[in-house]
């Protein structure tokens, strides 16, 4: 019996053992090409660590607790390190390349076209996304019909393609664009360029044709200068606000292109010292902990109501009942939540058709408020029904019984006896209810979308939590912000932490005092 239980666990242990050791072999050339040292150590102490510990006999606590540290580090400590490194940098729209793309970029849109300018046949290529890219130009050269690719580095001899009536017509790995196609990603293309040497680049010109020209700007590594050597104007890194552009002797920019680059605590200054910023935080912090607060408390005391009731013996069809109440979380929440925001509907909602009302629900920020908190009450009680029906079910019913014998009414005695046992098993549960309902973005995004705004502040709704602000800095209209979204989310980590642990210890006095 032992040699058959033996053989099953040496081949997993063999499988194990080899599938680990052949994954960190084939991405190790990946990381050293990438230059990624940080994580091929990282790799490599992980394989050794699961060697270690399934391939023996020893060490059999660590045969259960590596699975859990490992998904402890990359689904919580890795995001939040990520997090935290990102609110360090002005990381968005306009600094998502680094400064020597920015510069190349810089340099390759303004070559411009002389009479006597080369020209090629062009066909628009891709080897990711046919509207953001990356992108390459299939070049044919019309007087001897060679065919090149040309990248962001420069200019290679494009092997294996199909010519016909002198354009590219087929190359192997890239992805042909289409006139539409072309057109569609005209902006990015504007800012395209393949260097060919000596300060002259190669040029997009309309949707087939290319031309070589030359540039006017030179740029100098070591003094970190841009020079244009028709003004003679000498141009150099400036900081203005969080990003850097390269500008002249008064302050004019070469371009409003700027790129990636490491700012400090300047995001979390931000935070505190702009004023309409720290206005919308405070506020929309205060919010959220109404909201948490309502919310949790609202679920749990419906919740605990109908489970208490419904656990007198005396109430017939007891499962039934349980049953129905189930049913608002059984539905998917974003399906209950679109369909709540058409019941706040002004002109023909469920809610002033069936009250008679002539309410607008959702344009109010009062009245959007409580129709979010209702809405949450209506997701949310039947699973505080089901954790207190739970609970009921250990509380020795003699305890009850006693203090009937005693004389003491039945509020009398689920307040002295009932809800204190109650809330020792629920007591962390409601704490993670809470930090839920913190960062309870669907609740908020898809019944209001934080709404209503006002024509003044379009950046902070009147329902807004932090998760649903931090989500409109970082992907509203005004442009991405990721820097500065992710320096909110830090803080809004901290903040939870820091509510959580109060909590805890509440529920922690809870328990010394059963």
């Amino acid at each position: 019996m032992s040699t058959r239980r033996s053989v099953p666990t040496l081949v997993a242990k063999i499988f194990l053992v080899t599938v680990t050791i052949s994954t960190v072999i084939a991405l190790t050339p990946a990381l050293v090409a990438a230059g990624r040292w940080g994580w091929l150590i990282a790799f490599w102490v992980l394989a050794l660590a699961i060697i270690a510990v399934y391939a023996t006999r020893r060490l059999v606590p660590l045969k259960y607790l590596l699975p859990g540290v490992l998904l402890l580090l990359t689904l919580v400590v890795y995001p939040v390190v990520s997090t935290f490194q990102i609110s360090l940098t002005n990381y968005g729209d306009g600094t998502r390349t680094t400064k020597e793309e920015t510069v190349a970029q810089i340099l390759g849109s303004s070559v411009v076209q002389t009479p006597d300018a080369p020209r090629y046949n062009l066909t628009v290529a891709t080897t990711g996304s046919t509207t953001t890219g990356p992108f390459v130009f299939l070049l044919v050269d019309p007087t001897d019909g060679e065919a090149q690719v040309g990248t962001a580095e420069g200019l290679e001899p494009l092997e294996g393609a199909t010519v016909t009536d002198g354009f590219v017509t087929e190359a192997s790995g890239y992805t042909l664009l289409t006139p539409t196609q072309v057109n569609a990603a005209g902006p990015v293309l504007q800012e395209f360029s393949v260097p060919a040497g000596d300060g002259s680049a190669i040029r997009q010109l309309g949707i087939r044709q290319a031309f070589l020209g030359s540039t006017p700007l030179t740029y100098d590594e070591s003094a970190d200068t841009i020079t244009n050597s028709q003004t003679g104007v000498t141009y150099r890194p400036e900081l203005q606000g969080d990003r850097e552009f390269f500008v002249d002797g008064q302050g004019q920019r070469l371009s409003d292109q700027s790129w990636g680059s490491t700012i400090g605590l300047a995001n979390y200054v931000r935070v505190f010292t702009d004023g309409r910023i720290l206005g919308n935080f405070l506020k929309i912090f205060a919010w959220t902990l109404v909201f948490a607060t309502l919310s949790v408390a609202t679920t749990f005391a419906l919740g605990m109501f109908l489970a208490v009731v419904l656990n007198d013996k005396r109430v017939k069809f007891q499962k039934v009942y349980r049953s129905l109440l189930l049913l608002p979380y059984a539905i998917p929440g974003f399906i209950s939540l679109l369909v709540w925001s058409g019941f706040w509907n002004t002109d023909f909602g469920l809610v002033n058709d069936l009250l008679g009302l002539d309410v607008n629900w959702l344009g109010n920020p009062t009245t959007a408020k409580l129709a979010v908190i209702l809405t949450n009450l209506w997701l949310g009680f039947p699973y505080m029904f089901l954790v207190v029906t739970g609970a009921l079910q250990s509380i020795p019913e003699e305890l009850t019984e006693a203090a009937d014998i005693d004389g003491a009414s039945g509020f009398t005695a689920f307040r002295k006896i009932t809800f204190p046992l109650l809330l020792i098993p629920t007591a962390p549960l409601l704490v993670a209810s809470f930090a839920f309902n913190f960062n309870n973005f669907n609740a908020v995004q898809l019944l209001t979308g934080g709404g209503p705004f006002t024509p003044d502040n379009p950046t902070a709704g009147g329902t807004d939590i932090l998760i649903s602000y931090t989500v409109r800095l970082a992907f509203g209209a005004s442009g991405a912000q990721f820097g500065f979204a992710s320096a909110i989310a830090v803080l809004l980590f901290i903040l939870t932490g820091l509510v959580a642990a109060f909590q805890f210890r509440f529920t922690k006095g809870l328990e010394d005092k059963a």
